[in-house]
C-alpha cells in the first residue's frame, strides 16, 4: 500500500495541492442517484406511487448522465474513462496486488462499473415503465426480471463501494470526500 508523506522544504507539513475533477452535475447526479435508488429499493412493494415516481426521476437522471457523458467536461466524458476488457482486467490484477496506478478521474474498473450500473438502471427503468402499460400490466415474468435487476444492481453497488474503499486505502485518498467536493490531490 502506498502512503505518501508530504512535507515542505523547511520541514513543516504542507497541505497537498488539489485540482477540480468532478463537476457539479456529476456530483449531484451521483448523490441524487444514491438517494433515489435507496428510496426505490425500499419502497418497491410498500409505497407503489412513490416507487413509480422515483423510478421516473432515476430514468431522467440516467438520460441526463448519458448526454453528459458526451458533452460534459473531460472527466465526465465516457471517452475519458471507458476502457476495453483487457485494460480493466489488467487494472484489477494490479489492484489485487495493491499496485494499481492512481487515476485522477475514474480508473478502468470504475469506468466499467459506471457503464454496468447505467445499463442496469436503464433496464430497471424500462422494465418498471413497461409494468405500468396495458401490454405488461400484471406480468409476473417482467416483475421478476425487474426485481432481479434491482438485486443485481444492489450487488454491483456493494462492489462499487468496496472498490472505492480499496482505492482510497491504496492511494491514501478519500474518494468519498472527492465526490462531495469535486477535488482530488493534484499529484
Amino acid at each position: 500500500m502506498r502512503i505518501t508523506n508530504r512535507t515542505s522544504d523547511v520541514g513543516g507539513d504542507k497541505p497537498p495541492t488539489t485540482v477540480k475533477v468532478w463537476d457539479l452535475f456529476v456530483r449531484g447526479f451521483h448523490w441524487s442517484l444514491v438517494a433515489l435508488f435507496a428510496v426505490a429499493f425500499l419502497t418497491g412493494d410498500e409505497i407503489e406511487w412513490l416507487h413509480v415516481w422515483v423510478g421516473y426521476a432515476i430514468a431522467a437522471l440516467v438520460a441526463m448522465r448519458f448526454v453528459w457523458g458526451f458533452i460534459g467536461p473531460e472527466n465526465a466524458r465516457f471517452s475519458s474513462f471507458v476502457k476495453g476488457p483487457r485494460a480493466v482486467a489488467a487494472f484489477l490484477k494490479q489492484s489485487s496486488r495493491l499496485e494499481a496506478p492512481r487515476h485522477l478521474g475514474h480508473n478502468p474498473a470504475g469506468g466499467a462499473m459506471i457503464v454496468l450500473l447505467l445499463a442496469l438502471l436503464a433496464a430497471l427503468c424500462a422494465t418498471g415503465f413497461m409494468m405500468t402499460t396495458d401490454a405488461f400490466w400484471g406480468s409476473k415474468p417482467l416483475e421478476e426480471a425487474h426485481e432481479a435487476l434491482a438485486y443485481i444492481t444492489l450487488a454491483l453497488v456493494g462492489l462499487h463501494v468496496a472498490g472505492v474503499v480499496l482505492a482510497s486505502l491504496e492511494h491514501g485518498e478519500n474518494l468519498v470526500k472527492a465526490m462531495i467536493t469535486g477535488r482530488k490531490r493534484a499529484e
